[in-house]
């Protein structure tokens, strides 16, 4: 196999020579379990981890790599290596971390193209999709929809949900398929690149891992029954890994999501919600919240029957959540200013005494 295979680019390999990466083997990390990291280079598979250089001037979780990016690696024997530097990601796919807020969660990063899976039979949620395509449109990756296991639902019922997502997502394709019977499978396949890398996004039990195994030729992912007490998908893929295709393209499966907290995705929210950002430009106020405002051309058209009801909805808890991300982000960047402040003239005290 060689590194184009893996997805390396002239960038990269212009990066590796300004950077004076020469002297080092350069690879993908495919996997990761807890801070070691499996890293694929053009001839052999090393479980690498960091350096304590790279470990100590890291400023946050995202400084670490992540499935997806190409590190510089040194081996020490056929099996083990070490990091020693994180080349720049061309793509992050991220999400607010959870339970930790103010802080953001790699999902995979140097991705073209992203799979947002859903089950026709179960947790289907047309604002789920709409939340993948935020993250995924602020991390400047292409979306793509596919709706699993439809050999479980009625031909009609099928054909309702797809018309339910094209009333308020007209311009992201959509693929409906089943991982038993595979039907649509070959439309997938068709459309996977050689040397792209793509990514899968749902919530756990939707398929993800069974699409996974079927474009990989192998059976790479574990897969399990959905629980019949919760109707839930079990966490069985419970990290992230790398897989290179039957076709040459490049796949990351990731564990099952059930939140996916936004971020400081502002570009993602526009792009996800052009009609009602459209509409906006139309208010009266500069500042509308398109809430209660006389002169709101957001809430005419929602009164009027133009726009979506629970795409409205939608956008507003989105919109939420992304404005008490960043509030949290600037408190949390003034805290630590004021702690910088208060360490120097500590320092500059010590000294007077010294």
């Amino acid at each position: 196999m060689t590194l184009e295979e893996l997805g390396y680019t002239e960038s990269l390999a212009t990066y590796q020579k300004e950077h004076h990466l020469d002297s080092f083997l350069v690879g993908r990390v495919i996997s990761e379990h807890k801070e070691r990291y499996l890293v694929r280079t053009a001839d052999s598979e090393y479980d690498s981890e960091i350096i304590g250089n790279l470990r100590f001037t890291a400023n946050s979780r995202a400084d670490f790599p992540a499935v997806g990016d190409w590190v510089a690696i040194s081996p020490f024997n056929e099996k083990d290596a070490l990091i020693h530097a994180v080349f720049p990601r061309k793509t992050i796919i991220e999400r607010q971390a959870v339970g930790k807020h103010g802080e953001k969660q790699i999902i995979a990063t140097n991705i073209d193209y992203a799979f947002i899976v859903l089950a026709v039979d179960r947790d289907f949620s047309i604002n789920r999709i709409e939340r993948y395509l935020s993250i995924c449109y602020a991390a400047k990756v292409i979306p793509m929809i596919i709706l699993t296991k439809i050999d479980l639902i009625e031909d009609s019922e099928l054909q309702s949900l797809v018309a339910k997502v094209r009333n308020r997502i007209t311009d992201v394709p959509l693929f409906t398929i089943s991982n038993e019977s595979f039907i649509g499978i070959e439309e997938i396949k068709k459309i996977i690149q050689k040397g792209k890398s793509y990514c899968l996004l749902g919530s756990s039990g939707v398929g993800k891992s069974s699409l996974s195994n079927i474009l990989s030729g192998k059976q790479s992912m574990k897969t399990d029954a959905i629980s019949t007490s919760t109707n839930r998908g079990k966490h069985v893929t419970s990290h992230r890994e790398l897989l290179i295709l039957e076709n040459g393209g490049i796949l990351i499966d990731n564990p099952g999501m059930r939140e996916v907290g936004m971020t400081d995705t502002s570009e993602g929210l526009d792009q996800t919600f052009e009609q009602i950002i459209a509409l906006a430009k139309e208010c009266k106020f500069k500042d509308c919240t398109h809430t209660s405002e006389l002169g709101c051309s957001v809430l005419n058209a929602l009164e009027k029957g133009e726009l979506d009801q629970s795409s409205y909805e939608n956008y507003l808890k989105m919109e939420r959540e992304k404005a008490h991300f960043e509030s949290t982000i600037a408190e949390k960047r003034k805290r630590d200013k004021h702690f910088g402040k208060m360490m120097k003239n500590f320092k500059k005290d010590q000294n007077k005494f010294k």
